[in-house]
């Protein structure tokens, strides 16, 4: 979830405006008691959007940072929607990402991204893993896909394709979701997606003794985005699940961007 946290009523009503732009917003205003409610968020995972000032969400956050690795976004803005920062987690948590949203979403406010990370000028490439249970009706493969989406600020346009196992290569939903949303869909071998096993986040047993793989929306997504990208994978969004579903979302860095970055 994006949740967006304001303390003024001009803060409100760019919270409002924003909401209404982004999928998957929850505006809260004036939170209390606000240090804790604040926090508890953050723990949870939500991508937070902060219309206040930024020694504020510094404080407030300090004693919860764990790793950039597993901190979800925070952004901030001022409450006129003049600037957005990606304050953490800019390429790991999608803070970057959102902020770049924003800064499209919001033109008519002529928002503007400050963005203070190194390689900022570099688009990754954003690949989907999905597993199901045989037959799975769409309803459970697109509402676990928008959610994991959701989680990571993204749109369904920024996914380059939707990846599984080979066994899945006749999946009647999972290619009639990618056919909607205009995705090209890729299975893969056992053999290939086991080269993904030291990435994975989860493994699991179970999985293993039925499919040959420890995971199969981790290792499609990872694999999926080394393959469109040619260049080293990493895990965006760990599995998510529902009844009958799983997901992952992985992200890489073309090849030819990381090089003619090293030439500027």
């Amino acid at each position: 979830m994006i949740r967006i946290i304001s303390l003024t009523e001009r803060g409100k009503k760019l919270s409002e405006a924003i909401a209404k732009r982004l999928q998957g917003c929850e505006v809260t205003h004036n939170p209390k008691p606000f240090k804790e409610t604040v926090q508890d968020y953050f723990k949870q995972g939500d991508s937070l959007i902060f219309i206040c000032a930024t020694g504020i969400v510094i404080r407030t956050l300090a004693p919860v940072l764990e790793s950039k690795l597993s901190d979800p976004a925070v952004l901030v803005m001022d409450e006129f929607g003049r600037f957005v920062i990606p304050l953490l987690s800019g390429h790991e948590g999608g803070a970057n990402h959102l902020a770049s949203q924003l800064e499209k979403q919001l033109a008519d406010f002529n928002t503007q991204l400050v963005m203070t990370t190194a390689n900022t000028y570099l688009d990754p490439i954003y690949t989907l893993g999905m597993g199901c249970e045989r037959d799975c009706p769409l309803s459970y493969l697109e509402e676990l896909m928008l959610e994991a989406l959701a989680l990571k600020g993204l749109a369904p346009e920024d996914i380059r394709s939707l990846n599984s196992i080979d066994i899945k290569s006749d999946e009647t939903h999972l290619i009639a979701l990618a056919q909607k949303y205009g995705w090209a869909y890729v299975t893969y071998s056992v053999q290939e997606l086991g080269t993904m096993e030291s990435r994975l986040n989860s493994r699991s047993e179970y999985v293993y003794k039925t499919v040959g793989v420890y995971g199969v929306a981790e290792s499609a997504a990872l694999y999926g985005v080394q393959e469109a990208a040619g260049a080293t994978p990493e895990l965006l969004l760990p599995k998510i699940k529902n009844a009958k579903a799983t997901c992952a979302l992985a992200r890489a860095y073309p090849a030819s961007n990381r090089e003619a970055s090293r030439r500027q």
